[in-house]
């Protein structure tokens, strides 16, 4: 009897697997005669029978897909229909035979069943047994391929809920597909190892693994990542199927098939591209695929993949696993410990191999593992394994996968002496200051490219940065392989860059600033960047790494003026966000450069203007020595305007260190000078510093006197910086002085200048707030000092520690 439309794929399947087993059948003629009419009607039937045909049994896996194809081709093709019915009719197994007994498969009483037997309530549908022919076919282990879990695994809790997250968030009907990347060495595979062995009953019929960026030892001629082809031939074995077809396509059909009922975890390690994993992917809803990569994988998303960067270890798990090998040395040395993790970025991979440093050396601390790993390239180069830098192996191989303009652009940024990228900038350092808008774009689309690979961290809108480890490992790779006169051009242009973004900042936020004769030529110069004095003091916050690093590269490449020169420009950086260190090292850097160059106006600038700093951060002995050398200079060269600043710089040096008589004659010394050369804003300062040596001897009328004639003079000539300090200074007086309404509204005047605009200060938002809380003392108000204090205290715990240390005594005297 013709078995059912409905049964045919079922007595296929039975038929299948009865000639599975015995390879000699002539059967096998009869079926390969059946299949050849089966691919006319239907091409895809040709990737589930063996490419030697009747040559080698069909692996039973591939029963069941194949009894499927030959049922779908006969539903819509009579002649393949025909085939199937005859070579079933031909060669299905004879039904067993059913005594009398046996009734709508139900077993009566009296019923005896001989040979073979099921026992069973009810049974629908047929019921055949076969006897075996040939030689049974060992049953294939289930594959369990899955790198075994790390035993030094710690923390990623909150990643293992994500990747939880993500799975359960699938769609019922689709294979879910699970993107992991991240950096060479963040430990993508030992999370997602961990993850699917938590997991292993949910995937009952196995883990299949490959590594997608190493070939395999069979093939060690091959080079560069694993072809998708190779990679389901040997997926396909390890399901039983004996015949893999010829070409990836065939085969990727294949692999979906035979998949397409099983409950299976896929790991695909270290994968290049999207079109590399593509072919792989499972015809299941039941099974998962789980993806690694350094890259971020962007077109897999259009597939449905969901994608999740895996970042550094939390300091709290990178400790644990530095104690692993260094014990009780780790809680001993917490400082050298976290200096550890930092120097190792935070990357399992770089801490393991530190952990392992320490446990094979017993006896080494933790703060000489910190000392070796901050020389030379660091950790890339410091930690290895059996002789082997196996971070700098990881990021050669990120490194050497990179398109041209992707390898160009890594090496220049590991080049450039800045922490800090952003696309003008590299477009200035690539193209020159006038750039075409196409060349923009090649640019842009370049710098994506980095970020696609995780060598490159977007950090804000259009700005990136280098990992701390990726960082020396591109400035080696610069090194090393970009020829000399593109490595000199590109600093060069990094250092105009920032000697031309200085200058308009200083244009906007220091215009009397500019020394007379020293203005940029035109042509390094390009399109104005800022609109106004908020945006140049932003990118002067924001780029105040990369103008210390372009200073120190002048210094050491014997770029003397542009060392000074940016030195000077950056005035507004050191004046208004008063990094004091930096502010220091700069200007002696500036004055070595100056002193070279053979510039006397550079000279002077640098001594008077570093003194500053000098005097700012506490060390006034040092900063009246500056002070000095710049009045003897200014003596000999006659002058008068360099006298006058090198004066009142040492009269402040007196006021602050309480010589108030010897303060007061220094500053009516400058004052003089400034009015005797018509320098309208130099006797405004000086009055200034007169106001708050009258200050300090408690001779409020004076001190207003002063004040208010500087703040008229600085008003008249648009000072808007210099004339809201002194506002602020006005409103303290006032209200040391008793007049309360009136010095705290001039207070509160002078703190909102300071929060934006033209006389954008933090330091001095810091002052107003310190001086606001002490009038709120001064009436009774705690509540209101205290807030003021806590706003004052925050802002100068990140710009001066003594600041802060005085406001913290104020809150603890309330």
């Amino acid at each position: 009897m013709e078995p059912s439309p409905s049964s045919r794929p079922e007595a296929l399947h039975a038929a299948l697997l009865a000639l599975s087993a015995d390879p000699a059948s002539a059967a096998w003629d009869d079926l390969a005669r059946v299949v050849v009419v089966a691919i006319r009607a239907d091409p895809a039937v040709a990737a589930l029978w063996p490419a030697d045909g009747a040559a080698q049994r069909l692996a039973p896996p591939l029963c069941r897909p194949l009894a499927r194809a030959l049922g779908r081709a006969g539903a819509h093709d009579e002649a393949t229909d025909r085939a199937v019915t005859e070579w079933l009719d031909r060669h299905a197994p004879p039904p067993v035979p059913v005594p009398s007994a046996l009734t709508s498969n139900v077993l009566q009483g009296d019923a005896v069943v001989h040979g073979p037997s099921v026992q069973a309530r009810d049974i629908h549908g047929g019921l055949h047994f076969h006897a075996p022919t040939g030689t049974a076919r060992p049953e294939l282990p289930v594959p369990r391929q899955l790198p075994p879990a790390s035993a030094r695994f710690v923390g990623r809790v909150e990643d293992r809920r994500v990747l939880d997250r993500l799975r359960a968030r699938s769609a019922a009907h689709v294979s879910p597909v699970l993107v992991v990347t991240g950096l060479a060495g963040v430990g993508k595979t030992a999370l997602v190892t961990h993850w699917l062995h938590e997991h292993a009953g949910d995937f009952p019929d196995g883990f299949l693994y490959a590594d997608l960026g190493v070939p395999s030892d069979d093939d060690r001629a091959a080079t560069g990542p694993v072809p998708p082809g190779t990679v389901l031939e040997a997926f396909l074995m390890a399901l039983g199927a004996h015949s893999v077809p010829v070409g990836t396509a065939r085969r990727s059909a294949l692999w979906r098939s035979i998949t397409a009922e099983l409950r299976l975890a896929v790991l695909l390690d270290n994968a290049s591209t999207a079109a590399q994993v593509r072919p792989l992917l499972l015809g299941t809803a039941t099974g998962l695929t789980v993806v690694t990569s350094r890259n971020s994988l962007t077109g897999l998303r259009a597939d449905g993949a969901s994608v999740h960067r895996l970042e550094g270890l939390p300091s709290a798990a990178a400790i644990e696993l530095l104690s692993h090998g260094g014990g009780d040395r780790v809680a001993r040395e917490p400082d050298a410990a976290r200096e550890v993790i930092r120097l190792c970025g935070h990357l399992p991979l770089a801490v393991g191999l530190a952990s392992a440093q320490l446990a094979v050396r017993p006896h080494r601390s933790v703060s000489s593992l910190a000392g070796s790993l901050s020389h030379g390239h660091g950790a890339v180069d410091s930690l290895r394994v059996d002789g082997e830098a196996v971070l700098r192996t990881a990021l050669d191989l990120s490194y050497d996968l990179l398109p041209d303009d992707g390898a160009l652009l890594y090496r220049v940024m590991g080049l450039l002496p800045t922490d800090r990228h952003d696309l003008p900038m590299l477009t200035a350092v690539l193209a020159g200051p006038r750039p075409a808008a196409d060349t923009v774009h090649e640019i842009d689309a370049t710098v994506q490219s980095l970020v696609e690979a995780n060598l490159l961290d977007e950090t804000g809108p259009g700005t990136y940065r280098l990992h701390d480890l990726v960082r020396p490992h591109a400035r080696r790779i610069g090194e090393e392989r970009e020829e000399h006169g593109r490595r000199e051009r590109a600093l060069r242009r990094f250092v105009d860059w920032c000697l031309s973004h200085s200058a308009a900042a200083e244009s906007i936020l220091a215009p009397s600033h500019r020394l007379p004769g020293h203005d940029l030529p035109p042509e390094a110069l390009g399109p104005v960047p800022f609109t106004g004095a908020d945006e140049a003091l932003a990118w002067l916050d924001a780029h105040r790494g990369g103008v210390m690093g372009a200073v120190r590269h002048c210094a050491r490449a014997g770029w003397h003026t542009e060392c000074w020169r940016l030195t000077d420009l950056a005035w507004p950086l050191f004046l208004r966000l008063r990094p004091t260190d930096m502010w220091i090292e700069a200007h002696r850097l500036g004055l070595d450069a100056a002193r070279l160059s053979g510039s006397r106006p550079g000279e002077g600038r640098m001594l008077t203007s570093g003194a500053i700093g000098l005097r700012n951060a506490g060390r006034y002995r040092e900063a009246a020595d500056w002070y000095r050398q710049a009045l003897d200079m200014a003596r000999s060269d006659g002058d008068t305007r360099q006298q006058a600043q090198a004066v009142n710089g040492l009269g402040h040096i007196s006021l602050l260190t309480g010589r108030l008589d010897e303060a007061r004659q220094q500053f009516e010394h400058a004052l003089r000078l400034r009015e005797s050369i018509g320098y309208t804003r130099g006797a405004a300062l000086s009055r200034r510093r007169l106001g708050e040596t009258a200050l300090a001897s408690g001779d409020f009328v004076t001190a207003v006197r002063h004040l208010r004639q500087a703040g008229a003079e600085l008003r008249s000539l648009d000072e808007t910086y210099e004339e809201t300090r002194v506002l602020a200074l006005l409103g303290h007086v006032l209200d040391r002085a008793g007049d309360h309404d009136e010095g705290v509204r001039r207070l509160r005047r002078a703190l909102t200048a300071f929060r934006e605009g033209r006389a954008r200060s933090e330091h001095w938002e810091g002052r107003c707030l310190e001086w606001l809380g002490q009038a709120a003392e001064s009436r009774g108000d705690t509540r209101e000092a205290a807030d003021c204090y806590e706003a004052a205290r925050v802002l100068f715990e990140r710009l001066d520690p003594s600041d802060a240390q005085r406001v913290r005594e104020r809150l603890r005297r309330l």
